[in-house]
């Protein structure tokens, strides 16, 4: 009988059979990064030209609109506020100078969403991140940070040459001098926020004596922190990290958008010693590798390694380049707002469509570019993805302008008694029971004549009024207020189980008018 020996020890082998791979354990123990890493700090030089021009004009009018907004007046009549914006909380309505929307107008609100929404797609599919470059808070205030952080500091290379400088007095007042300028901003911040839900003249009066409800001052503190900690600690990495548009703005984009771009078909190859380069036969591009587009770049990126997603479209490095292309009397545009198209089109002529590295007199002729070099031109922007969202923001503005114009001030509701459903009266008529609430959504008292249509025979009664029967009866509504009364319908002979009829609500010197449509119930009708 024959037996295996499963576990039999094979004998030596030549090693050099083993075939032997260069592979580098990446997730190794010794290559392993923590999960956070600590944030490198940023120090952008302060840059010139018109982007930034263009930057400190957007961030001068947004913040004199957010700062200065709850101060505006505007005059109501004296059963309004006089506050131009407003959000009352305790009456529920929310005051836009001549607009007034009331919570059942929530669809307006819904509309601006909306309205925001396609308007952020259509700025992005046409000139990229331009929002987050340009009016995005948290580039705003950044911004203003900045200056203060450059005015106490220094610039950029003062800022380093302090941060690497061991503590002393001078360090330590400037470091308080600007955080305590930045809570300030912080605080300020916030105090404007709460100044959009009250009077503002009296709710500050209030917050400075001590008297404000406990709720203010939660929320001021809350928006001085975190205004304090994005805007002035964290800065880029709350558009790297939180926010999550970086990340769909790919799906926005197309190789028509405007996007920063550094046109590496006139840059490559780069040369910090241009002359000595030409004057040895080398060929060199426009890129003196200054790095002054890194050195202005408030996301510490280099625009030269392409797209990249921390890239906010500030168009700071533009103005950098285009300094620097002036001093070498060189055109400007290195970097510059270009599509994919455009670019992928000139870096075929630099490159003989792929085959070789960038080439620069492939793209020059006598020092000047060649007639077969694309430039930007304005059309490409009217594309039907742009018009499509154009067109989808216009018709829900002006959707909303035309219901908000029509729109009537004087709405009326009707809910019927459930129990009893009717009250057969001892002389044989039918009377039913209605709570009616009848709304005035004008800052003014008026009168409303309130009248029935339908069942000639029937009478109404409102206890609130006179204990007479009738028709139609006047009712004197208070600005802006909704007023409940209870209606009593009496008919004589109802043809029916249920009968329909409308209660009517007419403005005798206006064209405001509600209907509402009401059931008459008698004997018969389920319960």
């Amino acid at each position: 009988m024959l037996t295996m020996n499963l576990y039999t020890t094979p004998g030596p082998r030549d090693t050099n059979t083993v075939e032997h791979r260069q592979v580098e354990p990446v997730n190794a123990a010794h290559n392993r990064q923590p999960l956070y890493a600590a944030r490198k700090k940023v120090f952008p030089k302060r840059a010139e030209g018109r982007f930034r021009r263009f930057k400190w004009m957007v961030m001068l009018i947004t913040l004199g609109i957010y700062y200065l907004s709850p101060w505006l007046r505007w005059d109501r009549g004296p059963f309004a506020p006089d506050q131009a914006i407003l959000i009352d909380l305790s009456s529920r309505r929310f005051f836009f100078f001549f607009i007034e929307i009331w919570p059942q107008e929530f669809f307006y609100v819904a509309g601006l969403l909306v309205m925001a929404g396609f308007g952020l797609f259509l700025v992005t599919s046409a000139v990229g991140r331009a929002w987050c470059g340009y009016a995005c808070p948290q580039t705003v205030w950044v911004d203003l940070f900045l200056v203060i952080e450059r005015a106490i500091e220094g610039d950029r290379n003062a800022r380093i040459k302090l941060d690497n400088a061991p503590w002393s007095t001078g360090k330590l007042l400037k470091r308080v001098a600007k955080h305590a300028i930045w809570l300030g901003i912080g605080a300020a911040t916030g105090g404007a926020w709460i100044f959009y839900f009250a009077d503002a003249p009296t709710l500050a009066l209030s917050f400075l004596t001590g008297q404000a409800p406990a709720v203010a001052y939660a929320t001021v503190a809350t928006l001085a922190a975190t205004t304090y900690v994005l805007g002035g600690l964290m800065r880029e990495q709350v558009c790297t990290y939180m926010c999550p548009w970086p990340r769909i703005q790919g799906a926005m984009i197309d190789e028509n958008s405007l996007v920063v771009t550094y046109n590496d078909w006139r840059g490559e190859p780069r040369s910090r010693h241009a002359k000595k380069a030409v004057l040895s036969g080398q060929a060199v591009g426009d890129c003196v590798d200054c790095n002054a587009c890194v050195a202005v770049c408030p996301m510490g990126i280099d625009i030269r390694d392409g797209q990249q997603m921390e890239c906010i479209t500030c168009a700071l490095c533009i103005d950098a380049c285009d300094g620097v292309m002036d001093k070498l009397n060189k055109p400007r545009g290195l970097i510059a707002y270009a599509t994919l198209s455009e670019y992928a089109a000139n870096m075929a002529l630099a490159t003989d469509n792929g085959k070789t590295g960038v080439q620069p007199q492939r793209v020059r002729d006598d020092g000047n570019f060649i007639a077969a070099i694309r430039h930007f031109n304005w059309r490409v922007i009217f594309r039907p993805r742009v018009v499509f969202y154009a067109a989808v923001w216009a018709a829900v503005g002006i959707g909303m302008l035309v219901h908000l114009a029509l729109r009537e001030r004087l709405d009326l509701n009707i809910v019927h008694d459930r129990n009893p459903q009717f009250v057969l009266e001892s002389d044989g008529s039918i009377r039913n029971g209605y709570t009616l609430r009848i709304l005035n959504m004008l800052p003014q008292p008026r009168p409303i004549a309130l009248h029935l249509e339908g069942m000639d025979s029937a009478t109404m009664r409102i206890p609130e009024l006179s204990e007479e029967e009738g028709r139609q009866f006047m009712i004197d509504t208070k600005p802006d207020t909704a007023m409940a009364l209870k209606v009593f319908v009496t008919s004589k002979n109802a043809s029916s189980a249920v009968s329909e009829f409308l209660f009517v609500a007419d403005d005798p010197v206006g064209t405001d008018r509600s209907v509402y449509k009401a059931a008459f119930n008698a004997p018969g009708a389920r319960k």
